[in-house]
């Protein structure tokens, strides 16, 4: 059962082959074996309880399409009931009294709430080694790292524990994870899914969407998350062409004529040569179903990573400066005035990851560095922005690479090393600063660093509002080949 796709899922909901207490039920017992670390906070009662109504409007032929079926939220997302701890010691047991506008989405659709799963912390990583109630290990190779910050949700769905999972991505939190645990997960264009109730880490960046098995098990889960919300100030309104749309009717588009751009700067030094070899493959799969293959470039690409850890660091002082110790959160058990208080409060309650964008933030916005740094950023943000309009204004219409350039490393190699795991988001921080809708479809296996073989993603980018496109493309791929649907050993 575990391994059916939404749709599946849905149809012997409907069809009364199954109850959703009977799935709930299933994929609890899962949670409860499994040894991955995905899982912060699980409530059987609450998720029963959930599963029954699901049932009741399914008897009484009021569900809709996902009503019925179990997911888990990363928990960035504020939900009611459940605990939101942001993978951080400052929020330990705190319980938020609403849901974040996606969880609400799906709680209105019907989906079941497993529970929350694991994070770096704050989302601020690119292992999920960050978080502060341990490390999410790889299922397909648990001395292997799952990817960060959604790794929790990628290791949730890669070991089919979840059908399917909420995520973030601010620098390719969402892409990276779900190439590193060999899932499909799509970041949509910046705007377009709402942010509130997701706990804030670069306002300017952050953005959510789905990960689940396949590429129209994302569009089912998109078809609930997209869509203008009043109470999100940065959500681009109907005006702008935010409007929910049935994602699975274009998903069946032929690829022909499609020019797909690979960027030489994607494919230079630093790329494993077993990550090229799973990509270029990938690459003439799409040449056999009618695409066109155009080499192209974005210079700015080197930039992306500099240009990326001063703009997050500066919005993420801003945006964690409300965890003080005084109205929410952990606070300090002895201090001697409001100062000491607020110190040893946020000493104790981030993690060292946090604490190093937190310093490098307010470094970067100090009056004399403001101009030097945060404004020369904001200009190179721009130049990169331009340099994807450019391959997309007559050259390409999508946009191919590798997510990362390589596969999974082992747990503990670059815990020690930040600038390290900086490196690895050189292929996906450049689409997230310009605001582009990405994605990461399975395509392979690279030979790993100690145990075997472990999983390569293919990143597809589009232009503004492509997500579409995009998922109809993943979806000619997942038909023409099997790799998304491959389970880790055991599963």
């Amino acid at each position: 059962m575990h391994n059916k796709t939404l749709k599946e899922l849905s149809a012997l909901l409907h069809s009364k082959q199954i109850s959703s207490t009977e799935l709930t039920r299933h994929y609890l017992g899962r949670i409860d074996a499994s040894g991955h670390n995905a899982f912060l906070h699980v409530d059987h009662a609450l998720s029963l309880a959930q599963a029954a109504d699901a049932d009741a409007r399914l008897a009484a032929g009021t569900a809709g399409p996902l009503t019925g079926v179990p997911i888990a939220h990363k928990d960035i997302f504020v939900t009611r009931d459940w605990r939101t701890t942001a993978g951080s010691k400052m929020l330990k047991g705190y319980v938020s009294p609403f849901d974040a506008t996606v969880v609400e989405r799906f709680r209105t659709a019907g989906m079941v709430t497993l529970g929350k799963v694991n994070l770096d912390e704050f989302a601020m990583g690119s292992a999920n080694e960050n978080s502060a109630y341990g490390a999410v290990k790889n299922p397909w190779d648990t001395t292997a790292v799952p990817g960060g910050s959604s790794g929790g949700s990628a290791a949730a769905i890669a070991a089919r524990l979840a059908p399917a999972a909420t995520a973030t991505d601010t620098g390719g939190s969402i892409r990276q994870p779900a190439a590193f645990c060999g899932v499909t997960g799509i970041k949509p264009t910046y705007g377009r899914v709402s942010r509130f109730g997701m706990i804030a880490f670069a306002s300017s960046l952050d953005q959510g969407g789905p990960i689940a098995q396949s590429a129209e098990d994302c569009a089912l889960l998109l078809n609930e998350m997209i869509g203008f919300d009043e109470r999100d100030s940065t959500s681009l309104t109907v005006e702008q062409g935010n409007v929910a749309e049935d994602y699975t009717r274009s998903l069946n588009q032929p690829l022909t004529g499609l020019r797909i751009g690979v960027p030489t700067e994607y494919f230079g030094e630093g790329l494993a040569s077993d990550v090229e070899d799973a990509v270029r493959a990938a690459l003439e799969q799409f040449v056999k179903l009618g695409a066109t293959l155009v080499d192209i470039s974005l210079p700015k690409t080197a930039l992306s990573i500099p240009t990326y850890y001063i703009i997050a660091p500066a919005e993420a002082s801003s945006n964690l400066s409300r965890f003080d110790g005084v109205r929410y959160g952990h606070r300090a058990s002895e201090y001697k005035d409001l100062q000491d208080m607020y110190r040893k409060t946020r000493a104790e309650g981030f993690g060292t990851e946090v604490k190093r964008r937190i310093l490098v933030g307010t470094y970067v916005l100090c009056h004399g560095y403001y101009d030097a740094y945060y404004v020369q950023a904001q200009k190179i943000r721009r130049l990169i922005a331009d340099d994807f309009q450019a391959a997309f204004a007559d050259k390409c219409d999508v946009i191919m690479g590798p997510v990362a350039p390589t596969v999974a490393w082992d747990l503990g190699a670059k815990s020690n090393d930040p600038v390290a795991n900086y490196l690895a988001d050189i292929y996906t921080l450049s689409t997230s600063l310009a605001g582009l809708p990405g994605m990461s479809i399975p395509c392979g296996f690279g030979a790993g660093e100690k145990n075997g073989k472990r999983p390569v993603g293919l990143q597809i980018i589009g232009n503004y509002f492509a997500e579409a496109k995009l998922l109809n493309i993943a979806h000619q791929y997942q038909l023409a080949t099997d790799w998304h649907t491959r389970t880790p050993d055991g599963v």
